[in-house]
């Protein structure tokens, strides 16, 4: 068999996806050139190398605080400057966030992931989120956090609770940053990052695709996710979902096949990374979804919603999984108690 062991799979250490080469950008436009049958050829035979090819992680994402944020993000509906349909929705309760982890886990979820529109949390609203954590890791569930960016000794509280992982997307090339978020840095982003995972929690983190950048954009934010030390152990790729009210509202759309094509480039420059397809797979065909599965996504949320954008309903995902004899994979591990290993 061409994949690596179970254990492998799950858990490659640090030391694994330290790449052997360094990729520039010209390097990743030049995948994105190749002749679309050879790109998948290559994404496919990486893939294979680390992943069973027939088996996809999939996550659950709740909401847990709505709207109400003051950053500028130009495809974000829950900005507080924006006037979309977003309804402000203050801290659920732990017993709420419970009943949708168990819900989701009985769909077949294996990792829930909590996100929140804050620049940045507050001591008393991380103090709520640890006890949402902790109470996830007890129904055997992996954790996922995303709740903006992290202040010296919060990443540590996350860990003690027994986070797995913490989400904290780029979101776009150096270059093209300041174009769609002005309220902080990219290095601010990195930062965050740094915090992560000097505590010890897996890095989820990715970007967005379709906001208006061009090939040459998509390859630096893939080059730049790769030459992490290291690399994440999660890349959610989105496509931007656009949402009125919000700047990027009318950007022309992303050719879906470019789409797949970055999916693609992340698999070979990232091996064994999670590349998750996230935000904007409600718009795409069930015929670009098994593309993006072919070459090399292996994680997907799953559920009705993604924050406050649509997602594909489970029963729609069931019926896709087999129809191309896709299995989920299985959890990384068992609820141990308030402290989870990263």
């Amino acid at each position: 068999m061409d994949t690596i062991s179970v254990n492998e799979q799950r858990n490659p250490c640090a030391d694994s996806r330290r790449n052997s080469q360094h990729w520039n950008v010209g390097q990743i436009e030049a995948l994105l050139a190749l002749p679309f049958s050879d790109l998948m050829r290559r994404a496919q035979s990486v893939h294979r190398q680390h992943f069973d090819p027939n088996a996809v992680q999939l996550s659950t994402l709740l909401s847990i605080k709505t709207g109400g944020c003051p950053e500028d993000c130009g495809y974000c509906p829950q900005a507080a400057r924006y006037h979309t349909d977003v309804e402000n929705q203050d801290v659920l309760s732990v017993d709420a966030v419970v009943a949708a982890a168990r819900n989701a886990k009985q769909s077949g979820a294996t990792r829930f992931c909590m996100g929140a529109a804050w620049r940045s949390p507050k001591q008393r609203d991380l103090d709520k989120v640890i006890a949402m954590v902790k109470a996830v890791r007890g129904l055997g569930m992996e954790t996922c956090a995303t709740l903006g960016m992290l202040k010296a000794g919060q990443a540590e509280q996350l860990k003690d609770a027994g986070l797995d992982y913490y989400n904290h997307n780029i979101d776009t090339a150096p270059e093209f940053y300041g174009e769609i978020v002005t309220t902080r840095t990219q290095q601010d982003r990195l930062d965050t990052l740094d915090q992560v995972r000097e505590a010890g929690l897996h890095v989820c983190c990715g970007g967005i695709v379709g906001m208006g950048e061009s090939r040459t954009s998509r390859a630096a934010l893939i080059a730049q996710l790769a030459n992490m030390d290291p690399y994440p152990e999660s890349v959610p790729i989105n496509n931007l979902v656009q949402v009125e009210g919000t700047p990027l509202h009318g950007t022309e759309k992303l050719d879906l096949l470019e789409f797949v094509r970055t999916i693609a480039c992340a698999r070979i420059a990232m091996p064994q990374a999670m590349v998750r397809l996230s935000a904007g797979r409600q718009e795409m065909p069930e015929g670009i979804q098994a593309l993006c599965l072919l070459a090399g996504a292996n994680s997907i949320f799953y559920g009705e919603k993604l924050l406050t954008t649509g997602n594909p309903d489970v029963e729609r995902d069931q019926a896709l999984f087999a129809k191309l004899g896709i299995r989920p994979m299985e959890a990384q591990h068992e609820a141990s108690g308030a402290s989870g290993k990263a």
